[in-house]
C-alpha cells in the first residue's frame, strides 16, 4: 500500500462490482415481482371464483333441490319433498340457511306454509305482506328466480311433462325462429333464506377458507351498491369480482337428481329399458330477458318428445363480490414488497461499500500513524543525539583536563545543563504524551488566575525569548475571571505554543501572547508572524506525530507532540483549541476555556 492509487484503484474496481451486482439485482427483482404480480392476480381470481362458486352451489343446492314432481302439489302428497328436505339438511354445513317454506298455489288460490315438525304444508291465512309476494311473483312478466329485496328464491312449478330417467345434457346457442311457449304455471314455491346465516355465517366461513391471512377485504353488494357484507372499509379499486345468488343453469347442481332421484323413484316402474339421449336446448321466449330450457328426449325408437325443464334465466339481481388487497392492489402490494426489497439490497450494499471504504481508510490511516512513528523516532534520536553529543564532548573535555580556566569550566558546565534541561523537556513531553493516551495523566485542578498563567510561561520562555531577539507583545485584560485549571500544565501548553512561535518564525522576530474574557470565556492566544501553515495540513497539526512537509524539508528539529498535548490539555479542561495561519504570514492559536 505505498502507492495510494493502486489502492483506490482496487476500491474502485470493487465499487464498481458491486454497483454491477446491484443493477442484476435490481433486474432480478422486476422480473420476481412482474412474476409474483401475476401469480397474485391469478391466486385472488382463483379464490374469488371459488368463493363464489361454493357460495352459489350453497344456493343452488337449496333451490334446485327442491324441485318435486308436480303432481305432489297436486295430490299433497308431501314423501317426496320431505325426502329432499331431510337430504338437503343431511348435507348442507348450514341447516339453518332456509328459513321458510312458502306455496302460492295457482289453481286453488291458495297459501300454504311448511312445518318442519308435522312435515307437511299448511293453509295460513295470508298476511299482507304475504300478498304484495305472492302478486309479485304471480304477476312477474318474467321470472326472475331470486328476489334480492326479500333475499328469497322463487321456484315456478309447472304442469306435468313426461318422466326423465337418464338424461345427457348439451348446451346450444340461443335459437332464432318462432319463440316456444312455456308450459302453464300451476303454482311457485318460496324459499326464503335466512339472512343471519348467509351474512354471519356462509360469507364469514368462505372468507376464513379462501383469504385466511386477512391481506384482503372484502365487499357484497346488492345490485344498488349497498353493502351486505364487508371485512373492512370498503373496497375500492376491486382485484378480482365474482357473483353471487346466480342461480344460471349453466351451473346446475344435480346431486339430487344423481343421488336422490334413484331414492324418489325406486317405487316406480321403469318405462322403458331403451336408452333415451336428451338434447339440452336454449330458446328464447316471448320476453327479451328471460329463456327458457327444453329437453328433447329421443330413444332408439326415434320417437321424439318435448317437454320444458324450467325457466331459470341468469338475472342480474345478484350480488356482487369485489376482493381488493389490503394495501390498495395486488400491484400496489408488489410494488411496496419489491421497494422494501430494492431498499434492503442497497443499505447491504451500502454496507458493503462503507465496509470496503472504512478497511481501506483504516488502513492508510494506520500506514499514516506508522509512518509518523518511524518519523517520530527518526526525530527523537536526533534531538537526543545533538545534546548527548555536547555533553559527551564537553564531559570527555573536562575529564581530560583539556582548560584549567575556571572561567571556561564554568562554561562547559553551563553547557551540559542547558544541553541536559533539553533532554529532560524532551524526555517529559514524550511522557506526558504517554499518559495521555493510556488515560492515566491526572489534573490539580485548582482556581487559578488566567494572567499568573501568561506571566509564568513567559518567564519560562524568556531565555529562549531574548536568546532569538524576539519582540513580544501581552495583553492581559484587567478584569479576567478566575478559571478552573491546573496551573503547570496550561503554562506547559501556553510555553509550547511559544516555543513553536520562535522555532518556525522565519527570521520574523514578533510574538504576541494575549488573554480576554467574553461569552463567558477566557482566550488564550498566541500570534506570530512565522513560516505559516498551509490550509490543507492545518487540520491535521494536532495529530500525534504530525509534521508539516515544509517543516521536515527545512530540517527543523521538532517530534510532532507539542501541539497534540496542547489539545489533549485544552480539553482536559473542558476548552477546546483553534488554529488559523497563513503561509509566509504567520499563525495563530487560541486556547478557549470556561470561566469559573
Amino acid at each position: 500500500m505505498k502507492r495510494s492509487w493502486t489502492t483506490w484503484a482496487f476500491v474502485g474496481g470493487i465499487v464498481l462490482l458491486l454497483t454491477v451486482f446491484l443493477g442484476f439485482q435490481y433486474n432480478w427483482l422486476v422480473q420476481a415481482g412482474d412474476a409474483e404480480r401475476e401469480k397474485m392476480q391469478k391466486r385472488v381470481e382463483a379464490d374469488t371464483k371459488m368463493f363464489a362458486d361454493d357460495f352459489n352451489r350453497e344456493i343452488q343446492a337449496a333451490y334446485f333441490n327442491f324441485q318435486t314432481d308436480p303432481k305432489s302439489w297436486a295430490s299433497s302428497d308431501w314423501t317426496e319433498f320431505n325426502e329432499r328436505y331431510d337430504y338437503w339438511r343431511s348435507k348442507t354445513e348450514y341447516p339453518e340457511l332456509i328459513g321458510d317454506f312458502i306455496y302460492f298455489d295457482a289453481a286453488h288460490k291458495a297459501t300454504l306454509r311448511y312445518n318442519p315438525e308435522t312435515r307437511v304444508f299448511d293453509s295460513i291465512a295470508v298476511s299482507p305482506e304475504l300478498e304484495v309476494l305472492r302478486t309479485r311473483v304471480e304477476t312477474e312478466p318474467n321470472h326472475k328466480p331470486i328476489l334480492r329485496d326479500e333475499l328469497a328464491l322463487v321456484m315456478p312449478v309447472h304442469a306435468s311433462g313426461p318422466v326423465m330417467e337418464r338424461i345427457r345434457i348439451s348446451e346450444s346457442e340461443v335459437k332464432s325462429g318462432p319463440k316456444i311457449k312455456m308450459p302453464e304455471r300451476i303454482g311457485h314455491l318460496v324459499i326464503k333464506l335466512n339472512r343471519d346465516v348467509v351474512v354471519g355465517k356462509l360469507l364469514p366461513a368462505l372468507n376464513a377458507k379462501y383469504f385466511p391471512d386477512g391481506s384482503y377485504k372484502l365487499n357484497v353488494t346488492d345490485k344498488a351498491g349497498a353493502p351486505q357484507f364487508q371485512t373492512a372499509d370498503g373496497v375500492t379499486t376491486a382485484d378480482a369480482s365474482g357473483d353471487l345468488l346466480a342461480l344460471s343453469p349453466d351451473n346446475f347442481m344435480f346431486f339430487a337428481n344423481r343421488e336422490l332421484m334413484p331414492k324418489v323413484r325406486e317405487r316406480k316402474a321403469v318405462i322403458s329399458q331403451h336408452v333415451e339421449s336428451h338434447t339440452f336446448t336454449k330458446e328464447q321466449t316471448d320476453s327479451n330477458s328471460s329463456s327458457v330450457f327444453t329437453i328433447e328426449l329421443k330413444n332408439d325408437g326415434a320417437q321424439k318428445r318435448q317437454s320444458v325443464i324450467a325457466g331459470t334465466a341468469y338475472t342480474d339481481d345478484g350480488w356482487k363480490l369485489d376482493v381488493q388487497h389490503q394495501a390498495g392492489s395486488v400491484a400496489a402490494f408488489v410494488n411496496g414488497e419489491q421497494y422494501k426489497r430494492m431498499l434492503f439490497g442497497i443499505g447491504v450494499y451500502l454496507l458493503v461499500v462503507g465496509a470496503v471504504l472504512a478497511i481501506v481508510i483504516s488502513a492508510l490511516r494506520s500506514q499514516r500513524y506508522a509512518q509518523r512513528q518511524i518519523d517520530f523516532v527518526s526525530s527523537v534520536s536526533h534531538e537526543f543525539r545533538t545534546p548527548l553529543a555536547v555533553i559527551y564532548s564537553a564531559g570527555e573535555n573536562l575529564a581530560d583536563g583539556v582548560t584549567q580556566d575556571r572561567e571556561q569550566t564554568t562554561r562547559y558546565g553551563q553547557l551540559i545543563k542547558a544541553e541536559g534541561k533539553k533532554l529532560s523537556t524532551m524526555v517529559e513531553q514524550i511522557l506526558e504524551f504517554a499518559g495521555a493516551r493510556s488515560g492515566r495523566r491526572s489534573y490539580k485542578f485548582a482556581e487559578t488566575s488566567p494572567a499568573n498563567i501568561v506571566e509564568n510561561a513567559l518567564a519560562e520562555c524568556e531565555p529562549m525569548l531574548e536568546e532569538n531577539g524576539f519582540a513580544v507583545e501581552r495583553s492581559v485584560a484587567e478584569t479576567l475571571p478566575s478559571i478552573n485549571a491546573d496551573a503547570d500544565a496550561l503554562t506547559a501548553a501556553l510555553q509550547n505554543l511559544i516555543q513553536n512561535s520562535v522555532k518556525y518564525s522565519n527570521g520574523t522576530r514578533w510574538l504576541r501572547v494575549s488573554a480576554s474574557n467574553g461569552n463567558g470565556k477566557v482566550r488564550f492566544v498566541v500570534e506570530d508572524r512565522g513560516i505559516g501553515i498551509s490550509p490543507n495540513e492545518i487540520g491535521k497539526v494536532f495529530e500525534p506525530f504530525f509534521r508539516a512537509k515544509d517543516v521536515v524539508d527545512a530540517q527543523i528539529h521538532g517530534n510532532g507532540l507539542g501541539l497534540s498535548l496542547v489539545k489533549e490539555t485544552a480539553e482536559a479542561h473542558g476548552g477546546k483549541v483553534t488554529a488559523m495561519s497563513e503561509v509566509g504570514k504567520g499563525s495563530r492559536f487560541t486556547i478557549e476555556l470556561p470561566q469559573v
